[in-house]
């Protein structure tokens, strides 16, 4: 495993920028090894892992439905999963959630951000050793992938060999060293002696990290840099962001080319319109008020930032096959077996308008349904998610609670999906074209015009013909009303 690390360029971890397009990118232009994103290990640990067969990609999903970490096949031997943690177990649990899915599990022990150090992550791990020690030898010997760790240098150069050392001995495979001290920003000169000095120290490869700004603008800077830190393997944060095109030997191309590429790995792997927007935005640099700058920072979704680039066929194209694929899918996938998350029982069903005749509905029959059997009526609560503006509902019939984990483009489709699920949990016809509707629906030649549909029950419902309202029952919410009287 060791090999895995030494004369390498590797992308470095950057929180927002180190999605999968990205990653892909750089490996595309040469890239040997590329970090995700620091992921924080709270986050982590509440995800499940899920195929998604649509994109062809695992997807570790938050209990929001947010995916946190979206990785795929043609990097699985190359990506390095960077985890936030100060918390040796839970480290060990991100570690076995994701090792079968990543070539390497790395700690983040350097970022001087906030976001990091709050929970005593990041570069405030490197003022407690010990927690270090901890963390890295739960993961050493926990889990199948080798692991690594990225740090700051400490205020002296004998403290950070010192600790070098000592994180050695645990076992890790690399350890990438950011050449700056934690009060220090990018705009500081790199330290290279004290990478140089890190590097001779140890056996394992170091990787030297934080060069963009003063040595490395193009591919042949990166052997000068190799030089000046004594290591064997680099590994590069803006210098990658500004331009993927950096890790190619053949030499930089125009950003505008590495833009589109990036856009197609975007569009081709849903990637989250503000993430795409935002990493776009670092590439344009100073042309962000340019016309196409301001073009993209008005894009609200892939489709509309695919405009600003020209690529709208690709975006129609990759959505046609993208869908095509899911409708295959979720023909193919046969009757769904119901399963639980928490106290609501769940079945991936969607609501297709063309199953059912022109006035029925799913949510009609529960109706029914629930005033033969003399129940409290359905109730319906429907959240929307912001990344795609998708509705889910869950309805809560005779105390029950019953949803469909797919999401819905419409609170209407929301609701009647959540309605079959509770019908057919409940083994309750449904009302779809070509199912058997004797004990619910009198027979009847479907063909007429059907005016009104008598229900075994003693009532009888009114169905307004042809009026805009979808053939929705006139006036269940009036007569609602009287019996409430």
């Amino acid at each position: 495993t060791m090999g895995t690390f030494s004369n390498i360029t590797a992308l470095a971890p950057m929180v927002r920028v180190g999605t999968l397009p990205m990653r892909l990118l750089a490996l595309d232009f040469g890239a040997d090894l590329v970090y995700c994103e620091e992921l924080i290990d709270i986050k982590m640990v509440q995800c499940r892992r899920v195929v998604n067969e649509v994109l062809q990609t695992v997807d570790f999903v938050a209990p929001d439905e947010r995916v946190m970490f979206r990785t795929c096949e043609k990097e699985k031997d190359r990506v390095v999963f960077q985890m936030g943690t100060a918390d040796p177990q839970r480290a060990l649990q991100v570690g076995r959630l994701v090792e079968k899915d990543v070539a390497a599990v790395d700690v983040n022990m350097g970022c001087p951000k906030e976001y990091s150090t709050k929970g005593g992550m990041g570069a405030a791990l490197l003022s407690d050793p010990d927690k270090i020690e901890a963390i890295l030898m739960k993961l050493v010997t926990g889990v199948s992938v080798p692991v690594t760790c990225k740090i700051r240098i400490l205020p002296s150069l004998q403290e950070t060999i010192q600790l070098v050392q000592r994180i050695e001995k645990t076992g890790v495979a690399a350890v990438a060293v950011h050449g700056r001290f934690k009060e220090e920003r990018p705009r500081n000169p790199v330290h290279c002696d004290y990478i140089q000095a890190v590097a001779q120290a140890v056996s394992i490869p170091i990787i030297a990290n934080g060069g963009s700004l003063d040595l490395v603008k193009s591919h042949s800077d990166i052997d000068e840099f190799k030089k000046a830190t004594g290591t064997s393997s680099v590994m590069l944060a803006r210098a990658a962001m500004w331009n993927a095109s950096v890790f190619s030997s053949q030499g930089t191309i125009p950003v505008d080319k590495v833009m589109e590429e990036y856009l197609k790995y975007a569009i081709r792997y849903e990637n989250h319109a503000f993430n795409t927007k935002y990493c776009l935005c670092q590439m344009l640099r100073d042309r962000v008020e340019s016309p196409l700058g301001k073009q993209v920072q008005a894009a609200q979704t892939n489709a509309e930032i695919s405009e600003a680039f020209g690529l709208q066929e690709f975006y129609q194209q990759t959505h046609k096959e993208l869908q095509a694929r899911r409708e295959r899918l979720q023909t193919s996938s046969g009757p769904e077996r119901p399963f639980k998350d928490g106290d609501v029982t769940c079945m991936a069903v969607r609501f297709q308008r063309r199953e059912y005749p022109a006035q029925i509905t799913p949510k009609m029959f529960l109706l029914e349904w629930s005033r033969k059997e003399k129940v409290e009526q359905p109730s319906y609560e429907t959240v929307q998610r912001s990344q795609d503006r998708g509705f889910q509902s869950t309805v809560t019939v005779d105390r029950r609670k019953y949803r469909s984990s797919l999401w819905s483009k419409s609170k209407k489709f929301a609701e009647q999906a959540a309605a079959i699920v509770c019908l057919r949990v409940l083994g309750i016809p449904e009302g779809r074209i070509g199912e058997e509707l004797s004990d619910l629906i009198c027979k009847r030649k479907r063909e007429e015009k059907i005016n009104t549909l008598r229900l075994h029950d003693k009532n009888t419902l009114n169905y307004s013909q042809g009026t805009q309202n979808d053939g929705k029952i006139n006036d269940i919410q009036g007569r609602n009303r009287k019996t409430q009287q």
